[in-house]
Protein backbone atom coordinates (compact mmCIF):
# COMPACT_ATOMS: atom_id res chain seq x y z
CA UNK A 1 0.00 0.00 0.00
CA UNK A 2 1.01 3.79 -0.21
CA UNK A 3 2.93 4.51 2.80
CA UNK A 4 4.65 7.26 2.76
CA UNK A 5 2.76 10.99 3.15
CA UNK A 6 1.66 13.64 5.77
CA UNK A 7 -1.95 14.90 4.34
CA UNK A 8 -3.42 12.54 1.95
CA UNK A 9 -4.74 15.57 0.12
CA UNK A 10 -1.39 17.25 -0.47
CA UNK A 11 0.61 13.66 -1.66
CA UNK A 12 0.09 14.96 -5.30
CA UNK A 13 1.26 18.66 -4.60
CA UNK A 14 3.89 17.97 -2.02
CA UNK A 15 5.47 14.93 -4.59
CA UNK A 16 5.74 17.20 -7.49
CA UNK A 17 7.56 19.61 -5.28
CA UNK A 18 10.12 16.86 -4.15
CA UNK A 19 10.17 15.81 -7.86
CA UNK A 20 11.04 19.35 -9.30
CA UNK A 21 13.91 19.95 -6.39
CA UNK A 22 15.20 16.36 -7.69
CA UNK A 23 15.20 16.90 -11.10
CA UNK A 24 16.21 20.99 -11.65
CA UNK A 25 18.26 20.31 -14.66
CA UNK A 26 15.13 19.25 -16.10
CA UNK A 27 12.23 21.05 -14.84
CA UNK A 28 11.29 23.75 -13.33
CA UNK A 29 8.09 23.89 -10.84
CA UNK A 30 4.94 25.72 -11.82
CA UNK A 31 1.69 25.97 -10.55
CA UNK A 32 0.13 22.93 -11.33
CA UNK A 33 2.75 21.22 -12.87
CA UNK A 34 6.35 21.78 -14.71
CA UNK A 35 8.08 23.09 -17.57
CA UNK A 36 11.13 22.69 -19.15
CA UNK A 37 14.36 23.73 -17.28
CA UNK A 38 16.31 24.69 -20.54
CA UNK A 39 16.25 26.66 -22.55
CA UNK A 40 13.99 26.56 -25.82
CA UNK A 41 13.40 28.44 -29.37
CA UNK A 42 11.47 31.15 -30.06
CA UNK A 43 8.57 29.87 -32.71
CA UNK A 44 9.00 25.77 -31.21
CA UNK A 45 5.77 23.93 -30.99
CA UNK A 46 5.23 23.41 -27.23
CA UNK A 47 4.20 19.76 -26.66
CA UNK A 48 2.44 19.60 -22.62
CA UNK A 49 1.00 16.51 -21.63
CA UNK A 50 -0.76 15.84 -18.17
CA UNK A 51 -3.25 13.58 -16.29
CA UNK A 52 -3.56 12.92 -12.71
CA UNK A 53 -1.12 12.25 -10.07
CA UNK A 54 -0.23 8.85 -9.07
CA UNK A 55 1.03 7.53 -12.26
CA UNK A 56 4.87 8.80 -12.34
CA UNK A 57 6.98 8.61 -14.27
CA UNK A 58 4.04 9.92 -16.19
CA UNK A 59 3.51 12.59 -16.97
CA UNK A 60 6.09 15.24 -15.55
CA UNK A 61 9.13 12.53 -15.91
CA UNK A 62 8.46 12.94 -19.88
CA UNK A 63 9.58 16.40 -19.66
CA UNK A 64 12.90 17.22 -21.33
CA UNK A 65 15.12 17.85 -24.43
CA UNK A 66 13.04 15.53 -27.20
CA UNK A 67 9.85 14.85 -25.62
CA UNK A 68 7.50 17.22 -24.03
CA UNK A 69 8.11 20.70 -22.88
CA UNK A 70 5.72 20.82 -20.16
CA UNK A 71 2.99 18.58 -18.01
CA UNK A 72 0.40 19.29 -15.85
CA UNK A 73 -0.33 17.35 -13.15
CA UNK A 74 -3.92 16.88 -11.20
CA UNK A 75 -4.63 15.53 -7.86
CA UNK A 76 -4.39 11.52 -7.26
CA UNK A 77 -6.19 9.69 -10.69
CA UNK A 78 -7.94 12.87 -11.49
CA UNK A 79 -7.36 15.19 -13.93
CA UNK A 80 -5.84 18.44 -13.99
CA UNK A 81 -8.39 21.47 -13.74
CA UNK A 82 -8.72 23.58 -17.19
CA UNK A 83 -7.53 26.71 -14.92
CA UNK A 84 -4.23 24.41 -14.14
CA UNK A 85 -3.91 23.20 -17.64
CA UNK A 86 -3.88 26.74 -19.44
CA UNK A 87 -1.70 27.94 -16.77
CA UNK A 88 0.79 25.23 -17.69
CA UNK A 89 0.18 25.93 -21.33
CA UNK A 90 1.14 29.51 -20.63
CA UNK A 91 4.36 28.93 -19.50
CA UNK A 92 5.34 26.71 -22.08
CA UNK A 93 3.92 28.26 -24.66
CA UNK A 94 7.02 29.77 -27.30
CA UNK A 95 5.20 31.17 -30.19
CA UNK A 96 4.76 27.89 -32.28
CA UNK A 97 1.60 26.75 -31.72
CA UNK A 98 0.89 23.71 -28.68
CA UNK A 99 -0.19 20.50 -28.79
CA UNK A 100 -1.86 18.71 -26.07
CA UNK A 101 -1.16 15.06 -25.01
CA UNK A 102 -3.30 12.92 -22.64
CA UNK A 103 -4.75 9.64 -22.12
CA UNK A 104 -8.88 9.28 -23.10
CA UNK A 105 -10.40 10.07 -20.19
CA UNK A 106 -14.00 12.08 -19.52
CA UNK A 107 -12.50 14.21 -17.31
CA UNK A 108 -9.41 14.83 -19.22
CA UNK A 109 -10.98 15.35 -22.26
CA UNK A 110 -13.54 17.73 -20.82
CA UNK A 111 -10.56 19.87 -18.81
CA UNK A 112 -8.46 19.59 -21.45
CA UNK A 113 -10.89 20.57 -24.22
CA UNK A 114 -12.30 23.43 -22.23
CA UNK A 115 -8.58 24.93 -21.44
CA UNK A 116 -7.33 24.43 -25.34
CA UNK A 117 -10.66 26.51 -26.13
CA UNK A 118 -9.54 29.38 -23.61
CA UNK A 119 -6.07 29.54 -25.20
CA UNK A 120 -7.61 29.92 -28.47
CA UNK A 121 -9.39 32.92 -27.49
CA UNK A 122 -6.65 34.24 -26.38
CA UNK A 123 -4.67 33.60 -29.59
CA UNK A 124 -2.73 30.78 -29.17
CA UNK A 125 -3.10 27.67 -31.91
CA UNK A 126 -3.59 24.33 -29.69
CA UNK A 127 -4.43 21.63 -31.01
CA UNK A 128 -4.92 17.96 -29.18
CA UNK A 129 -4.49 14.71 -29.02
CA UNK A 130 -5.68 11.82 -26.87
CA UNK A 131 -4.48 8.99 -26.71
CA UNK A 132 -5.89 5.93 -26.87
CA UNK A 133 -4.05 2.79 -27.41
CA UNK A 134 -5.76 0.12 -24.82
CA UNK A 135 -7.22 -2.59 -26.77
CA UNK A 136 -8.91 -4.17 -23.80
CA UNK A 137 -11.28 -1.01 -23.30
CA UNK A 138 -12.88 -1.19 -26.61
CA UNK A 139 -12.93 -2.99 -29.56
CA UNK A 140 -10.73 -2.11 -32.91
CA UNK A 141 -14.22 -1.07 -34.54
CA UNK A 142 -14.74 1.63 -32.30
CA UNK A 143 -10.74 3.26 -31.17
CA UNK A 144 -11.81 6.12 -30.10
CA UNK A 145 -13.49 4.94 -27.23
CA UNK A 146 -10.22 3.10 -25.81
CA UNK A 147 -8.35 4.79 -22.98
CA UNK A 148 -5.03 6.08 -23.24
CA UNK A 149 -2.66 3.53 -21.11
CA UNK A 150 1.33 3.06 -21.09
CA UNK A 151 1.17 3.92 -24.66
CA UNK A 152 1.12 7.86 -23.97
CA UNK A 153 4.57 7.54 -23.66
CA UNK A 154 5.05 6.27 -26.86
CA UNK A 155 2.87 8.59 -28.69
CA UNK A 156 4.33 11.80 -26.72
CA UNK A 157 8.02 10.56 -27.74
CA UNK A 158 6.75 10.36 -31.48
CA UNK A 159 5.20 14.04 -31.36
CA UNK A 160 8.52 15.23 -29.19
CA UNK A 161 10.87 14.33 -31.42
CA UNK A 162 8.68 16.30 -34.67
CA UNK A 163 8.41 19.36 -32.53
CA UNK A 164 12.44 19.18 -31.52
CA UNK A 165 12.99 18.27 -35.12
CA UNK A 166 11.35 21.54 -35.37
CA UNK A 167 8.66 20.99 -37.54
CA UNK A 168 5.47 22.70 -37.38
CA UNK A 169 2.19 22.87 -35.37
CA UNK A 170 0.59 20.84 -38.38
CA UNK A 171 2.89 18.12 -38.69
CA UNK A 172 3.90 17.55 -35.31
CA UNK A 173 -0.25 16.88 -35.05
CA UNK A 174 -0.01 14.79 -37.96
CA UNK A 175 2.47 12.48 -36.70
CA UNK A 176 1.07 12.26 -33.58
CA UNK A 177 -2.39 11.10 -34.53
CA UNK A 178 -0.67 8.57 -36.89
CA UNK A 179 1.61 7.41 -33.71
CA UNK A 180 -1.56 6.94 -31.65
CA UNK A 181 -3.14 4.61 -34.66
CA UNK A 182 -0.42 2.68 -34.40
CA UNK A 183 -0.05 2.20 -30.65
CA UNK A 184 -1.69 -0.71 -28.57
CA UNK A 185 -1.38 -1.97 -25.36
CA UNK A 186 -2.72 -4.48 -22.99
CA UNK A 187 -2.04 -4.95 -19.49
CA UNK A 188 -2.87 -7.13 -16.67
CA UNK A 189 -2.85 -6.84 -12.78
CA UNK A 190 -1.99 -9.07 -10.04
CA UNK A 191 -2.52 -6.63 -7.52
CA UNK A 192 -5.06 -3.60 -6.73
CA UNK A 193 -3.49 0.03 -5.70
CA UNK A 194 -3.80 2.41 -2.40
CA UNK A 195 -4.96 5.62 -2.27
CA UNK A 196 -2.86 7.37 -0.18
CA UNK A 197 -4.66 7.44 3.47
CA UNK A 198 -6.88 4.09 2.46
CA UNK A 199 -6.87 1.00 4.40
CA UNK A 200 -7.94 -1.13 1.34
CA UNK A 201 -7.03 -1.51 -2.08
CA UNK A 202 -9.40 0.11 -4.57
CA UNK A 203 -10.07 -4.08 -5.91
CA UNK A 204 -8.12 -7.02 -5.09
CA UNK A 205 -7.29 -10.25 -7.22
CA UNK A 206 -7.70 -13.39 -5.85
CA UNK A 207 -4.18 -15.42 -5.25
CA UNK A 208 -3.32 -17.76 -8.34
CA UNK A 209 -5.22 -15.22 -10.33
CA UNK A 210 -4.75 -12.50 -12.46
CA UNK A 211 -6.86 -9.27 -13.63
CA UNK A 212 -6.63 -9.06 -17.58
CA UNK A 213 -7.40 -5.51 -19.21
CA UNK A 214 -7.17 -3.41 -16.44
CA UNK A 215 -7.11 0.49 -16.34
CA UNK A 216 -4.29 2.42 -14.74
CA UNK A 217 -7.00 4.73 -11.75
CA UNK A 218 -7.33 1.88 -10.23
CA UNK A 219 -9.73 0.00 -12.45
CA UNK A 220 -9.99 -3.52 -12.36
CA UNK A 221 -9.39 -5.50 -15.36
CA UNK A 222 -12.68 -6.53 -17.56
CA UNK A 223 -11.66 -10.17 -17.28
CA UNK A 224 -9.93 -12.90 -14.50
CA UNK A 225 -7.67 -15.66 -15.31
CA UNK A 226 -5.37 -17.94 -13.40
CA UNK A 227 -1.73 -16.84 -13.26
CA UNK A 228 0.33 -17.77 -15.83
CA UNK A 229 4.24 -18.71 -16.25
CA UNK A 230 6.33 -16.14 -18.10
CA UNK A 231 6.11 -17.94 -21.15
CA UNK A 232 2.40 -18.32 -21.40
CA UNK A 233 1.74 -14.67 -20.02
CA UNK A 234 4.44 -13.24 -23.07
CA UNK A 235 1.84 -15.37 -25.28
CA UNK A 236 -1.20 -13.82 -24.01
CA UNK A 237 -0.09 -10.48 -24.36
CA UNK A 238 1.70 -10.36 -28.11
CA UNK A 239 -1.06 -12.48 -29.18
CA UNK A 240 -3.72 -10.03 -28.00
CA UNK A 241 -1.56 -7.10 -29.67
CA UNK A 242 -0.61 -9.08 -32.98
CA UNK A 243 -4.37 -9.24 -33.92
CA UNK A 244 -4.16 -5.69 -34.68
CA UNK A 245 -1.18 -5.75 -36.46
CA UNK A 246 -1.02 -3.39 -40.07
CA UNK A 247 -0.26 -5.92 -43.43
CA UNK A 248 2.99 -5.40 -44.29
CA UNK A 249 4.62 -4.37 -41.14
CA UNK A 250 8.09 -5.73 -40.28
CA UNK A 251 9.22 -3.67 -37.41
CA UNK A 252 7.81 -2.49 -33.84
CA UNK A 253 8.82 -0.57 -30.55
CA UNK A 254 8.35 -2.32 -27.81
CA UNK A 255 7.45 -0.77 -24.22
CA UNK A 256 7.30 -3.50 -21.44
CA UNK A 257 6.05 -1.69 -18.64
CA UNK A 258 5.56 -2.08 -14.77
CA UNK A 259 2.64 -0.67 -13.01
CA UNK A 260 4.00 0.38 -9.79
CA UNK A 261 5.34 -2.81 -7.71
CA UNK A 262 6.65 -5.06 -10.28
CA UNK A 263 10.38 -5.90 -10.19
CA UNK A 264 12.35 -5.07 -13.06
CA UNK A 265 13.70 -8.48 -12.70
CA UNK A 266 10.54 -10.34 -13.37
CA UNK A 267 9.77 -7.63 -16.43
CA UNK A 268 13.46 -8.83 -17.73
CA UNK A 269 12.18 -12.61 -17.81
CA UNK A 270 8.95 -11.51 -19.66
CA UNK A 271 11.06 -9.85 -21.70
CA UNK A 272 13.29 -13.00 -22.77
CA UNK A 273 9.51 -14.38 -23.93
CA UNK A 274 7.85 -11.24 -25.44
CA UNK A 275 11.17 -11.24 -27.97
CA UNK A 276 11.30 -14.91 -28.99
CA UNK A 277 7.57 -14.51 -30.03
CA UNK A 278 7.70 -11.15 -31.64
CA UNK A 279 10.66 -12.58 -33.18
CA UNK A 280 8.32 -16.06 -34.31
CA UNK A 281 6.38 -13.29 -35.66
CA UNK A 282 8.40 -11.86 -37.99
CA UNK A 283 8.56 -8.81 -36.43
CA UNK A 284 12.14 -6.79 -35.94
CA UNK A 285 11.94 -5.14 -32.39
CA UNK A 286 14.05 -1.51 -32.56
CA UNK A 287 14.94 0.37 -29.11
CA UNK A 288 12.78 -2.00 -26.94
CA UNK A 289 12.26 -0.46 -23.18
CA UNK A 290 11.17 -2.06 -20.27
CA UNK A 291 10.65 -0.58 -16.86
CA UNK A 292 8.03 1.77 -15.01
CA UNK A 293 6.64 4.32 -17.59
CA UNK A 294 2.82 4.70 -16.34
CA UNK A 295 2.28 3.47 -13.12
CA UNK A 296 -0.62 3.31 -10.66
CA UNK A 297 0.76 3.96 -7.48
CA UNK A 298 1.67 0.65 -5.84
CA UNK A 299 -0.11 -1.73 -8.41
CA UNK A 300 0.81 -5.15 -8.96
CA UNK A 301 1.07 -5.67 -12.72
CA UNK A 302 2.72 -4.91 -16.22
CA UNK A 303 1.28 -3.96 -19.81
CA UNK A 304 3.29 -4.61 -22.67
CA UNK A 305 2.92 -1.52 -25.71
CA UNK A 306 3.47 -2.05 -29.34
CA UNK A 307 4.41 0.60 -31.58
CA UNK A 308 3.67 -0.86 -35.86
CA UNK A 309 6.77 1.23 -37.37
CA UNK A 310 7.49 2.77 -40.28
CA UNK A 311 10.25 4.84 -41.75
CA UNK A 312 8.71 8.19 -40.00
CA UNK A 313 7.90 6.44 -37.36
CA UNK A 314 11.25 4.85 -36.75
CA UNK A 315 12.89 7.73 -37.03
CA UNK A 316 11.28 9.88 -34.18
CA UNK A 317 10.85 6.89 -32.16
CA UNK A 318 14.77 6.35 -31.99
CA UNK A 319 15.56 10.38 -32.15
CA UNK A 320 17.79 11.28 -29.32
CA UNK A 321 16.17 12.43 -26.11
CA UNK A 322 17.07 13.30 -22.31
CA UNK A 323 14.08 13.51 -20.17
CA UNK A 324 14.12 11.61 -16.05
CA UNK A 325 13.10 8.67 -17.60
CA UNK A 326 13.71 8.22 -20.89
CA UNK A 327 17.20 9.12 -22.47
CA UNK A 328 18.28 8.23 -25.99
CA UNK A 329 21.29 8.91 -27.94
CA UNK A 330 23.13 12.17 -27.98
CA UNK A 331 20.70 14.83 -27.06
CA UNK A 332 22.17 18.33 -27.98
CA UNK A 333 23.36 20.61 -25.16
CA UNK A 334 20.82 21.86 -22.65
CA UNK A 335 21.52 25.49 -21.94
CA UNK A 336 19.41 26.68 -18.60
CA UNK A 337 16.43 28.72 -19.78
CA UNK A 338 16.82 32.48 -18.27
CA UNK A 339 14.55 34.01 -15.86
CA UNK A 340 13.65 30.55 -14.48
CA UNK A 341 11.46 32.49 -11.87
CA UNK A 342 9.48 29.60 -9.29
CA UNK A 343 6.09 29.58 -10.15
CA UNK A 344 4.74 27.22 -7.88
CA UNK A 345 2.83 29.52 -5.47
CA UNK A 346 -0.64 30.19 -5.14
CA UNK A 347 -1.53 33.01 -7.01
CA UNK A 348 -3.18 35.60 -4.95
CA UNK A 349 -6.89 35.33 -3.32
CA UNK A 350 -9.81 37.00 -5.11
CA UNK A 351 -9.28 40.78 -3.94
CA UNK A 352 -10.96 43.70 -5.78
CA UNK A 353 -14.62 42.46 -5.31
CA UNK A 354 -17.20 45.18 -6.20
CA UNK A 355 -19.41 45.89 -2.90
CA UNK A 356 -22.80 44.51 -3.64
CA UNK A 357 -25.96 46.37 -2.43
CA UNK A 358 -27.52 45.41 0.64
CA UNK A 359 -29.32 42.73 -0.76
CA UNK A 360 -26.92 40.99 -2.85
CA UNK A 361 -24.22 40.87 0.39
CA UNK A 362 -27.00 38.99 2.16
CA UNK A 363 -27.64 36.46 -0.70
CA UNK A 364 -23.57 36.10 -0.87
CA UNK A 365 -23.84 34.78 2.96
CA UNK A 366 -26.53 32.58 1.79
CA UNK A 367 -24.38 31.12 -1.03
CA UNK A 368 -21.59 30.78 1.46
CA UNK A 369 -23.82 28.86 4.34
CA UNK A 370 -24.95 26.61 1.72
CA UNK A 371 -21.52 25.64 0.50
CA UNK A 372 -20.58 25.14 4.34
CA UNK A 373 -23.70 22.62 4.81
CA UNK A 374 -22.41 20.98 1.46
CA UNK A 375 -18.78 21.15 2.66
CA UNK A 376 -19.34 19.40 5.92
CA UNK A 377 -21.94 16.45 4.05
CA UNK A 378 -19.15 16.01 1.59
CA UNK A 379 -16.84 15.23 3.94
CA UNK A 380 -19.00 13.17 5.74
CA UNK A 381 -19.56 11.19 2.93
CA UNK A 382 -16.17 11.36 1.77
CA UNK A 383 -15.53 7.58 2.28
CA UNK A 384 -19.14 6.85 0.94
CA UNK A 385 -18.82 8.09 -2.57
CA UNK A 386 -15.74 6.52 -2.81
CA UNK A 387 -16.96 2.81 -2.16
CA UNK A 388 -19.72 3.47 -4.30
CA UNK A 389 -17.63 4.64 -7.15
CA UNK A 390 -14.72 1.95 -6.84
CA UNK A 391 -17.62 -0.50 -7.98
CA UNK A 392 -16.51 0.13 -11.87
CA UNK A 393 -14.32 3.50 -11.38
CA UNK A 394 -10.92 4.67 -9.63
CA UNK A 395 -13.14 5.21 -6.18
CA UNK A 396 -11.39 9.02 -6.26
CA UNK A 397 -15.08 10.37 -6.24
CA UNK A 398 -15.75 10.97 -2.57
CA UNK A 399 -11.65 12.71 -2.64
CA UNK A 400 -12.92 15.10 -5.22
CA UNK A 401 -15.88 16.08 -4.21
CA UNK A 402 -14.53 16.89 -0.70
CA UNK A 403 -11.55 19.13 -2.36
CA UNK A 404 -13.83 20.60 -4.56
CA UNK A 405 -16.62 21.98 -2.15
CA UNK A 406 -14.04 22.48 0.62
CA UNK A 407 -11.95 24.94 -1.63
CA UNK A 408 -15.85 26.29 -2.93
CA UNK A 409 -16.50 27.08 0.63
CA UNK A 410 -13.39 29.07 1.18
CA UNK A 411 -13.95 31.19 -2.17
CA UNK A 412 -17.49 31.25 -1.25
CA UNK A 413 -16.44 32.97 2.26
CA UNK A 414 -13.90 35.34 0.95
CA UNK A 415 -16.54 36.77 -1.47
CA UNK A 416 -18.72 37.17 1.01
CA UNK A 417 -16.61 38.50 3.59
CA UNK A 418 -15.31 41.12 0.73
CA UNK A 419 -18.90 42.77 -0.04
CA UNK A 420 -19.70 40.55 -2.79
CA UNK A 421 -23.38 40.36 -4.07
CA UNK A 422 -24.98 36.94 -4.87
CA UNK A 423 -23.90 35.94 -8.55
CA UNK A 424 -20.21 36.50 -7.83
CA UNK A 425 -20.08 34.42 -5.11
CA UNK A 426 -21.27 31.80 -7.14
CA UNK A 427 -19.06 32.20 -9.71
CA UNK A 428 -16.14 32.13 -7.23
CA UNK A 429 -17.07 29.27 -6.01
CA UNK A 430 -17.48 27.63 -9.11
CA UNK A 431 -14.08 28.55 -10.37
CA UNK A 432 -12.32 27.04 -7.01
CA UNK A 433 -14.47 23.85 -7.31
CA UNK A 434 -13.31 23.17 -10.08
CA UNK A 435 -9.60 23.82 -9.87
CA UNK A 436 -9.05 22.27 -6.92
CA UNK A 437 -11.40 18.89 -7.74
CA UNK A 438 -10.23 17.99 -11.01
CA UNK A 439 -11.71 15.29 -12.90
CA UNK A 440 -15.20 15.20 -14.31
CA UNK A 441 -16.84 15.73 -11.74
CA UNK A 442 -14.99 18.99 -11.01
CA UNK A 443 -15.21 20.24 -14.52
CA UNK A 444 -18.97 18.90 -14.15
CA UNK A 445 -19.73 20.93 -10.90
CA UNK A 446 -17.79 23.91 -12.14
CA UNK A 447 -19.76 24.09 -15.22
CA UNK A 448 -22.70 23.95 -13.48
CA UNK A 449 -22.09 26.45 -10.75
CA UNK A 450 -20.93 29.16 -13.09
CA UNK A 451 -24.49 28.24 -15.10
CA UNK A 452 -26.65 28.30 -11.82
CA UNK A 453 -24.72 31.70 -11.03
CA UNK A 454 -24.94 33.62 -14.74
CA UNK A 455 -29.27 33.33 -13.75
CA UNK A 456 -28.65 34.93 -10.16
CA UNK A 457 -27.99 39.22 -9.68
CA UNK A 458 -25.88 40.66 -7.27
CA UNK A 459 -28.33 42.73 -6.58
CA UNK A 460 -30.32 40.31 -4.62
CA UNK A 461 -31.16 37.77 -2.60
CA UNK A 462 -31.69 34.20 -4.55
CA UNK A 463 -35.35 34.68 -5.15
CA UNK A 464 -37.79 31.53 -6.12
CA UNK A 465 -38.03 32.33 -9.76
CA UNK A 466 -34.41 32.96 -10.46
CA UNK A 467 -33.11 29.51 -8.60
CA UNK A 468 -35.27 27.40 -10.92
CA UNK A 469 -34.39 29.51 -14.17
CA UNK A 470 -30.69 28.47 -13.01
CA UNK A 471 -31.36 24.73 -11.97
CA UNK A 472 -32.31 24.56 -15.49
CA UNK A 473 -29.16 26.70 -16.87
CA UNK A 474 -27.18 24.38 -14.97
CA UNK A 475 -28.71 21.52 -16.46
CA UNK A 476 -28.26 22.45 -20.03
CA UNK A 477 -24.60 23.20 -19.59
CA UNK A 478 -24.00 20.03 -17.72
CA UNK A 479 -25.60 18.12 -20.38
CA UNK A 480 -24.38 20.24 -23.49
CA UNK A 481 -20.38 19.87 -21.50
CA UNK A 482 -20.32 16.62 -20.70
CA UNK A 483 -22.80 15.06 -23.56
CA UNK A 484 -24.85 12.71 -21.64
CA UNK A 485 -28.39 11.74 -21.12
CA UNK A 486 -30.33 10.18 -18.92
CA UNK A 487 -29.81 6.68 -19.13
CA UNK A 488 -25.96 7.18 -19.57
CA UNK A 489 -25.98 6.23 -15.50
CA UNK A 490 -24.13 9.50 -14.84
CA UNK A 491 -25.51 12.71 -12.70
CA UNK A 492 -27.49 13.34 -15.47
CA UNK A 493 -29.64 10.77 -14.20
CA UNK A 494 -30.50 12.46 -11.10
CA UNK A 495 -30.51 15.83 -12.67
CA UNK A 496 -32.81 15.43 -15.38
CA UNK A 497 -35.51 14.63 -13.00
CA UNK A 498 -34.81 17.01 -9.74
CA UNK A 499 -34.98 19.92 -12.09
CA UNK A 500 -38.26 18.81 -14.26
CA UNK A 501 -39.80 18.58 -10.96
CA UNK A 502 -38.58 21.43 -9.18
CA UNK A 503 -39.96 23.84 -12.57
CA UNK A 504 -43.27 21.80 -12.46
CA UNK A 505 -43.91 22.04 -8.71
CA UNK A 506 -42.73 25.65 -8.63
CA UNK A 507 -45.06 26.72 -11.09
CA UNK A 508 -47.76 25.04 -9.17
CA UNK A 509 -47.19 26.10 -5.65
CA UNK A 510 -44.93 29.19 -5.94
CA UNK A 511 -42.69 28.14 -3.06
CA UNK A 512 -39.63 27.15 -3.60
CA UNK A 513 -39.59 25.32 -0.50
CA UNK A 514 -41.77 22.67 -1.22
CA UNK A 515 -40.27 22.28 -4.95
CA UNK A 516 -37.28 21.81 -3.82
CA UNK A 517 -37.62 19.27 -1.20
CA UNK A 518 -40.09 17.30 -3.51
CA UNK A 519 -37.49 17.29 -6.47
CA UNK A 520 -34.95 16.51 -4.07
CA UNK A 521 -37.20 14.26 -3.45
CA UNK A 522 -37.18 12.36 -6.21
CA UNK A 523 -33.32 12.80 -7.56
CA UNK A 524 -32.55 10.14 -4.38
CA UNK A 525 -35.15 7.87 -5.71
CA UNK A 526 -33.51 8.67 -9.31
CA UNK A 527 -29.74 7.71 -8.31
CA UNK A 528 -30.95 4.83 -6.78
CA UNK A 529 -32.41 3.94 -9.56
CA UNK A 530 -29.39 3.89 -11.71
CA UNK A 531 -28.38 1.10 -9.80
CA UNK A 532 -29.46 -2.04 -12.53
CA UNK A 533 -28.39 0.60 -15.71
CA UNK A 534 -25.03 0.13 -17.34
CA UNK A 535 -22.65 2.81 -17.94
CA UNK A 536 -22.22 4.14 -21.26
CA UNK A 537 -19.99 7.00 -20.87
CA UNK A 538 -16.77 7.73 -18.32
CA UNK A 539 -14.17 5.25 -16.28
CA UNK A 540 -17.14 2.68 -15.73
CA UNK A 541 -18.07 2.06 -19.30
CA UNK A 542 -15.26 -0.45 -19.82
CA UNK A 543 -16.04 -2.45 -16.48
CA UNK A 544 -20.27 -2.10 -16.84
CA UNK A 545 -21.21 -5.46 -15.81
CA UNK A 546 -18.87 -4.42 -12.41
CA UNK A 547 -20.84 -1.33 -12.16
CA UNK A 548 -24.32 -3.20 -12.52
CA UNK A 549 -26.18 -3.35 -9.15
CA UNK A 550 -24.41 -0.51 -7.80
CA UNK A 551 -25.86 2.84 -8.34
CA UNK A 552 -23.77 5.57 -9.75
CA UNK A 553 -21.66 8.07 -7.59
CA UNK A 554 -22.04 11.03 -9.24
CA UNK A 555 -26.19 11.09 -9.16
CA UNK A 556 -25.73 10.10 -5.70
CA UNK A 557 -23.84 13.07 -4.79
CA UNK A 558 -25.98 15.46 -6.28
CA UNK A 559 -29.32 14.13 -4.69
CA UNK A 560 -27.38 14.07 -1.39
CA UNK A 561 -26.23 18.03 -1.88
CA UNK A 562 -29.69 19.18 -3.08
CA UNK A 563 -31.19 17.56 0.03
CA UNK A 564 -28.89 19.18 2.00
CA UNK A 565 -29.57 22.60 0.02
CA UNK A 566 -33.13 21.85 0.74
CA UNK A 567 -33.28 21.49 4.60
CA UNK A 568 -31.61 24.67 4.49
CA UNK A 569 -34.50 26.51 2.48
CA UNK A 570 -37.28 28.77 4.26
Amino acid sequence: MTTIFDAPEDFAATALRGFAALYGRYVRLVRNGVVRSTRTPEGKVAVVVGGGSGHYPAFAGYVGLGLADAAVAGDVFASPSTAAVARVCRAAHRGGGILLGFGNYAGDVLNFGVAADELRAEGMDVRIVHVTDDVASAPRETPEKRRGIAGDLVVFKIAGAAAEAGHALDAVERVARHANSRTVTVGVAFGGCTLPGAREPLFTVQKGRMAVGLGIHGEPGVAESEALPAADLARLLTDRLLEERPAGVTRVGALLNGLGATKYEELFVLWTRIAERLSAEGLTVVAPEAGEFVTSLDMSGCSLTLLWLDEELESLWTAPCDTPVLRRGAAPQALEAPGSEDMSGEEGGNAGFARAPEAGRRGAACIAGTFEAMAALLREKEAELGRIDAQAGDGDHGQGMARGSAAALLAARTAAEAGAGTATTLRAAAEAWADRAGGTSGALWGVLLKAFAAELSDDAEPAGEAVVKGARAALDAVMRAGGAKVGDKTLVDAFVPFVDVLDARFAATGSLKIAWTEAAEVAGQAAEATAPLSPKLGRARPLAERSIGHPDAGAVSLAMIATVIGARLS
